[in-house]
């Protein structure tokens, strides 16, 4: 009789039998209660792999996605082939594929991509019923900490590759907040804002260098050399993209020598719908006792001044932005942008007599570029015919009731001052 009068209670308290069988719960850091719903999206950071797990039911709507609309980071990788009765999508990638970007904090690597959907329309349809979105996903690695308890061995390292340890340099682009402090969360920017890029190279136990954006190109894509594309940075390290109604600069003085930090004004490329741009900066490193030179600095141009100004070194080094050729006498020169082949994220080791460089090709991206909302101004515009026509008929009907005011008293006026005499019988 226990168990009956117990769900005697729970009829007469709720009126149901689901709170006398609740779901299971779990408790996050807060101490709160939450649902053991699975997530929409699974990440999984293995040692050399990233296993992402997609639930089709992505929205939660009950709406299942199809899996061809899914893909992983800027190369567009496809997922697994699976089944129609299965319920997820999956994706098993490694690391440093599918244009997955890395970058290194103090005590950690930090490898970050992004699961895009975008939907198509299925056969001879031409709408759409579910949503494009953009999943940010990143896996954190500790850069330090011994996973084993017994000895390292050996325990001494040849010379050759100490060497080759301390040269190995980590290239890097990213979106900054506008105070410089923290990375930006979100790549949404409206026309009229401003970009705050910083490049950086983590040195390691490197002799001190100093790193250059030699040039910096914007496309549509991932591959910097499509069309159409927009200069930021050519020459070797001029910002042209200054030169014209943008007020795009390096910021001086810098923070480090390894670090390099710069503006770009938002714009969108002419005729074209899409709004997602990609900016890939070539950027190199040189001893931080040489001295910039043509080939080696970083030039902003100073609309107030009209001339080009150095962030550090002699101000001769940016004569020769102007004229859009910049080299030592005797070095030959680059080949220009449409002559160089592509080759993202690749990375060239030049030893000089007096110098080693180290350069790279590192792509920040995507960014939204939207254009301005619609403002008052514009919606002022588009009801003023209606307010013009209004207002010449209110000036219509004033002007009539006027002029037939004055027509009437002028004449009384003029009856008043011409009476009429009466005629008399003896005439």
């Amino acid at each position: 009789m226990r168990p009956s009068y117990r769900l005697f209670l729970c009829f007469l308290l709720w009126g149901s039998t689901e709170l006398c069988n609740p779901q299971p719960v779990w408790y996050d850091e807060s101490q709160r209660l939450m649902p053991s719903e699975p997530p929409a999206v699974m990440v999984e950071c293995r040692e050399a792999q990233l296993v992402v797990t997609v639930s089709k039911d992505l929205f939660g709507t009950g709406k299942l996605i199809r899996p061809a609309d899914l893909t992983l980071g800027p190369d567009n990788c496809e997922p697994l082939v699976s089944m129609d009765t299965d319920t997820v999508v999956r994706f098993e990638v490694g690391l440093h594929t599918c244009g997955n970007s890395v970058q290194v904090t103090d005590d950690a690597l930090v490898y970050s991509t992004f699961l895009l959907h975008n939907p198509r329309p299925a056969g001879n349809l031409s709408i759409l019923r579910t949503n494009r979105a953009e999943v940010p996903i990143e896996c954190r690695y500790p850069r330090q900490g011994n996973v084993s308890s017994r000895a390292i061995l050996p325990t001494w390292l040849p010379f050759r590759t100490t060497m080759f340890s301390e040269e190995k340099l980590v290239f890097s682009l990213r979106l900054m907040e506008e105070n410089w402090n923290s990375e930006k969360t979100t790549p949404t920017f409206q026309l009229g804002d401003r970009a705050y890029l910083q490049a950086h190279v983590h040195t390691g136990s490197h002799v001190p260098l100093r790193l250059f954006v030699d040039h910096c190109v914007a496309t549509l894509t991932p591959n910097w050399n499509t069309f159409p594309y927009h200069s930021i940075v050519d020459f070797h390290g001029c910002l042209v993209d200054g030169l014209t109604d943008a007020s795009s600069a390096f910021k001086a003085p810098r923070p480090r020598p390894e670090t390099l930090q710069f503006t770009v004004d938002v714009f969108q490329f002419a005729n074209d719908s899409r709004n997602t741009i990609y900016i890939t900066c070539h950027l190199k490193v040189t001893s931080v006792d040489q001295v910039p030179d043509q080939l080696n600095k970083a030039c902003s141009f100073s609309k107030s001044s009209n001339r080009w100004s150095p962030v550090e070194g002699p101000a001769d080094v940016c004569r020769c932005c102007n004229k859009g050729s910049c080299g030592n006498p005797g070095h030959k020169r680059r080949q220009s942008r449409l002559e160089r082949q592509p080759a993202p994220r690749s990375r060239r080791h030049v030893t000089g007599d007096l110098s080693v460089t180290e350069e790279a090709d590192v792509t920040v991206g995507p960014l939204i570029f939207l254009g301005k909302t619609r403002d008052h101004g514009v919606e002022g515009s588009a009801a003023s015919p209606r307010s013009v026509m209004l207002g010449l008929g209110l000036a219509t009907v004033v002007s009539l009731t006027l002029a037939t005011t004055i027509l009437g008293l002028a004449g009384r006026y003029r009856a008043a001052s011409h009476p009429v005499c009466p005629v008399s019988a003896s005439q």
